[in-house]
């Protein structure tokens, strides 16, 4: 089956990817910054912007918006994906099947990812929304403050939202995503 894909260059993406199993790969502490570093290695390479992010233990959302030529996303995330699989330990990968053997593949992330075309502001700022409040969501945190690896301090700090934002469930737009 061939999945469609927006192909919009320089459009802002959102997306939610997933690791294999949901194996929480991300509750470990290097594997954080491991993800960091697969993200500037490919940035590096091929220039994105991240938008707004969350990394909770089995899985992320981001909001990416690409250069104004540029719509390949997907290479990104396979470079992405390839790079922190090569660099991560092997105790975070399971025995490949016969399948993703064939492939190359690795056992870190599932194949497919969510992927949604952001329309306009008021989209961008109900993902941002979102995101932020994913791990308050899941029980992780009692607040979105709380959980380390989001961009929520770097929002606070730029005045988009008051510290003590998604305290309050009502500061939350339900609905969007698809994990």
């Amino acid at each position: 089956m061939r999945y469609r894909r927006s192909d919009t260059p320089g459009a802002t993406y959102f997306f939610t990817v997933v690791t294999f199993r949901r194996y929480p790969i991300f509750a470990a502490p290097e594997n954080p910054a491991l993800l960091k570093s697969a993200l500037r290695y490919v940035m590096a390479r091929h220039p994105f912007t991240i938008d707004a992010m969350v990394v909770l233990p089995d899985h992320l959302h981001c909001l990416w918006t690409l250069p104004e030529y540029d719509a390949d996303f997907a290479t990104r995330w396979m470079l992405v994906k390839s790079h922190f699989s090569r660099h991560c330990d092997a105790r975070f990968k399971s025995s490949p099947s016969a399948a993703r053997r064939a492939k190359g593949e690795q056992t870190v992330w599932q194949r497919r990812y969510w992927e949604h075309q952001i329309r306009d502001e008021a989209d961008f700022a109900a993902h941002c929304d979102y995101i932020h409040y994913n791990p308050v969501k899941h029980g992780l945190t009692a607040t979105a403050a709380d959980w380390p690896h989001s961009s929520f301090v770097r929002f606070v700090e730029r005045g988009i939202y008051p510290a003590d934002w998604g305290n309050d469930p009502a500061d939350f737009a339900e609905g969007i995503g698809s994990e």
